[in-house]
């Protein structure tokens, strides 16, 4: 027997799960699958969320989980295949093979960044190597911190990461592409710059110790910051026509709402304020949105 949800969420994020809590006390049949791989798993505090500075993600995640199980929301801990709008329903396939049925669609699926290829980054990743100075950037504050960025991709950050410490190295990894105008920006706000090929990174417990160049140099670093850009955790926006912006996220009007009728975007898959209390809210705009246009629609 087929089950009608109100609303079908694919993702188990702040974006998600804000979203499934507040459809969950509108009293609507909510189902949310999470696969189990946020964009941040990396890391071992959560930043910049007022009353939960400084939390383990996993933790936070693990609470939010708790708390809808008051409001009869279902998780199912999988991945979603597919997604198609037809005569006013989704259909939802799990990579099992069972399919679902629901009224709304929310896709909360997130980003995943593109990263640094330079040897012995993996084990550091998320402790001392970051790709965003909200976040981590107090962390790291008046170390030695290096910017990656090949080519002229790294100039900006790298100003920016002035703002947290007066040390600042742009690491360009064997390109050397910058110009006249870009280097003497950079040397008067004091950013130091090395254009030398990086061989690896080194450190222990985490915490980046010597950038090691190619002609033997090794570089005293503490943090670094990267800024390689993104793509989609999930190909689900492309399969259900969403429009997407130049940056390759999912275009959404002011309540979260995307070209497909039904279906909204909440969280890193929209927009591109990439944070984790912008992404909750998000998902709060969404789950409020989706729940007046299912009143409208019940009404007789």
């Amino acid at each position: 027997m087929k089950v009608m949800y109100d609303v079908i969420i694919i993702g188990g994020g702040p974006a998600g799960l804000n979203a499934a809590m507040l459809l969950g006390r509108s009293r609507r049949k909510v189902l949310v699958f999470d696969s189990g791989e946020p964009r941040n798993r990396w890391a071992k505090t959560m930043n910049g969320f007022l009353s939960s500075d400084g939390v383990n993600p996993q933790e936070f995640i693990q609470k939010g989980r708790e708390e809808l199980k008051k409001y009869g929301v279902e998780m199912l801990f999988k991945k979603v295949d597919s997604a198609t709008y037809s005569k006013g329903q989704f259909v939802v396939d799990d990579e099992e093979g069972t399919v679902y049925h629901s009224r709304k669609l929310l896709l909360a699926t997130g980003l995943k960044d593109n990263l640094p290829q330079l040897d012995g980054l993996e084990p550091l990743y998320g402790k001392s190597i970051h790709h965003c100075p909200y976040c981590d950037g107090w962390e790291s504050r008046d170390k030695a911190i290096a910017v990656y960025g090949q080519e002229r991709r790294g100039i900006g950050q790298a100003l920016a990461m002035k703002t947290w410490s007066d040390s600042v190295t742009l690491f360009t990894d064997g390109t050397n592409s910058l110009n006249r105008a870009d280097r003497e920006l950079l040397q008067r706000n004091g950013v130091d710059i090395c254009t030398t090929a990086i061989d690896r990174l080194e450190g222990e417990e985490g915490m980046l110790q010597h950038i090691v160049l190619k002609n033997g140099e090794r570089r005293e670093q503490q943090a670094m910051f990267f800024s390689l850009g993104t793509k989609q955790q999930s190909d689900l926006g492309e399969q259900l026509g969403c429009e997407f912006t130049s940056k390759g996220v999912i275009k959404t009007r002011r309540l979260q709402q995307s070209n497909i009728p039904g279906l909204y975007v909440a969280g890193d898959a929209a927009r591109d304020m990439q944070l984790v209390i912008v992404a909750a809210a998000e998902g709060a705009k969404a789950g409020v949105s989706i729940n007046m246009e299912l009143q409208k629609e019940d009404r007789k």
